[in-house]
């Protein structure tokens, strides 16, 4: 644990690009008192009302909170939520030169209502049909000029239209050319489109989906996770496993499997982007294979013990860093 401490200054220095799908995530905090008499639902009186940038922006602000420079490519609708967003990210010090407007389409946005740090509904408002024609052609434009400047690109497919196999194609494209490192929060429609990227961090059933191999215990996690390794010639995967932490799986046969850093765990909304952004960034920063899991699953334990989606700064990394090897010496 004492090596990812001198992984976190070089944060500073690294630039990553992130290519994906943009979400709006709106919180409205209130609380209950009573259940409507109309339907057997609890009646949330407001109290106020909150934005964040969710989705692949999330994975931006994540690395942004983080300390290095961020550069975000994806496409908006020309409404509101759009104009929020862009804000949002703006005032995060987030470059939002690959902020792409569609007019035809409406910003995606995730409406939380959280009464007494529950989760009493989500409300999701998108379109999810591929952007195409100019709109691509626009994107993507920015993107290959963006690839040289960049040390790392990470790709959020979310499934709502921005990440095509065209768009992939293309970018993975000139991204190997440049021996980038790559690392895909994955779809699985997708899949065959994601060949030679660095890594891919799917959940438990994603994975499950993506190898077609039903997991019931380790054996069958390790089956699916080194079939679809040498299926898409990747270096490594990263599961993650909610409260069981997470497991990696590199090329070559080595696993390691790692048990969750939370203490508590109130709200798992956004965790996967903090392990993808953190997972990417120590990798950027020299960081093995290994020990940018380990980082990363430092992260996760910090925002699965805040409500909301929630995003983990460099201190609160460092606190999180130390804690940990201390109970490590203990043992």
């Amino acid at each position: 644990m004492n090596k990812l401490l001198k992984i976190l200054p070089k944060f500073k220095k690294i630039r990553i690009l992130v290519i994906g799908d943009l979400i709006l995530d709106e919180f409205i905090w209130g609380s209950v008192e009573r259940i409507s008499p109309e339907a057997p639902v609890p009646v949330v009186r407001v109290k106020s009302q909150s934005f964040m940038p969710g989705g692949a922006s999330n994975v931006a602000n994540n690395i942004r909170a983080l300390g290095a420079d961020v550069f975000m490519a994806g496409v908006a609708g020309s409404d509101l939520y759009g104009d929020i967003l862009r804000q949002q990210l703006q005032d995060r010090g987030i470059n939002i030169d690959g902020f792409v407007i569609d007019g035809s389409r409406q910003t995606t946005i995730k409406t939380r209502v959280i009464a007494h740090s529950q989760q009493v509904v989500r409300i999701d408002k998108e379109d999810n049909h591929h952007v195409s024609g100019n709109i691509l052609k626009k994107l993507s434009n920015y993107i290959v000029n963006k690839i040289p400047e960049v040390d790392a690109i990470i790709i959020e497919d979310y499934g709502k239209g921005v990440v095509s196999p065209q768009l992939l194609n293309s970018v993975l494209k000139e991204a190997k050319k440049k021996k980038k490192i790559i690392t895909i929060d994955p779809k699985d429609q997708h899949l065959s489109h994601y060949k030679k990227a660095t890594s891919i961090t799917p959940n438990k059933y994603e994975l499950e989906k993506a190898a077609n191999v039903k997991i019931k215990d380790s054996d069958g996690l390790k089956k699916a996770a080194y079939k679809l390794l040498k299926k898409l010639q990747l270096d490594s995967i990263l599961v993650t496993l909610g409260e069981d932490g997470m497991c990696l799986f590199e090329k070559g046969g080595k696993t390691t499997r790692i048990p969750t850093m939370a203490q508590e765990v109130y709200d798992v909304s956004g965790a996967g982007d903090t392990v993808i952004s953190t997972f990417t960034l120590a990798l950027a920063g020299k960081a093995n294979m290994r020990q940018a899991a380990l980082m990363s699953n430092c992260a996760a334990g910090v925002v699965v013990g805040k409500v909301g989606v929630a995003i983990c700064s460099t201190a609160e990394l460092r606190e999180k860093i130390i804690t940990q090897t201390k109970k490590g010496t203990k043992k």
